[in-house]
């Protein structure tokens, strides 16, 4: 059913969250592979952590990039920046933060809450790649602290990527949310938008979510980059 609907729509916009990510073996926000089972991701992750408590805020986001250094896109990242080239889709709105969809070659991206694979500085704010978080480089020319480019706790979507989604959304005859548990806003919006849009939804997801009686389908039984290659494989007989 969602190969014959990718081949009707005009628009399709995909919308990914951490499910995504988590088949390419990277941790999810909360396990990070125990490593922070003592502490509280959301009070690390946090402006006031930026700003009183800034080792500990730096330590837990260095593991963070190494994570994400460590890991790489999969499959199903691959298949859709190829239906992107191919036009079988035609945008990403994404939660995650690691950078796989354009590391696997998808252009038309929005990064809802930034990425890992830049810093800024918190004082003058130019950019520098994170890599010299590796290095265990924190601080900037003009003394200011490095920070990553994600929007942390207390702070707003970055507007060009919230209007680019918001913009993609409202265009979208077919929106298909993949590995997202639609429980963060504003986010989980984007979903209620395309439908009250007239946008068939679909919704896979490991898990139920808030959101899936809004959907045209839903589907919990199937990895995401398995069931992107049976769609895929559909496409190519």
């Amino acid at each position: 059913m969602i190969n014959e609907w990718l081949k009707e729509a005009k628009y399709t916009v995909v919308f990914t969250g951490a499910g995504m990510s988590t088949e390419s073996g990277l941790p999810d926000f909360r396990s990070s592979k125990g490593l922070w089972k003592q502490k509280d991701p959301s009070r690390l992750a946090s402006t006031e952590a930026l700003n009183n408590n800034v080792h500990e805020f730096i330590e837990f986001y260095r593991q963070r990039v190494l994570g994400v250094n460590e890991y790489k896109p999969h499959k199903g990242h691959f298949i859709l920046a190829d239906w992107e080239n191919r036009g079988i889709i035609q945008s990403i709105i994404t939660q995650n933060v690691d950078g796989f969809h354009q590391l696997a070659g998808s252009k038309r991206v929005a990064e809802l809450h930034g990425t890992l694979r830049k810093l800024h500085c918190q004082r003058c704010g130019k950019e520098e790649d994170s890599k010299r978080y590796l290095q265990k480089e924190y601080k900037c020319d003009c003394g200011g602290i490095l920070r990553p480019s994600v929007v942390l706790f207390g702070e707003a979507l970055p507007q060009d990527a919230f209007q680019f989604a918001l913009q993609e959304t409202e265009r979208a005859d077919l929106f298909i949310v993949l590995g997202s548990s639609l429980t963060v806003t504003p986010a989980n919006q984007f979903p209620l938008i395309a439908k009250e849009n007239g946008a068939k939804l679909i919704i896979v997801n490991h898990d139920k979510t808030p959101m899936d009686h809004y959907a045209d389908l839903v589907k919990n039984d199937k990895k995401i980059g398995e069931l992107l290659q049976e769609i895929d494989n559909s496409f190519n007989k």
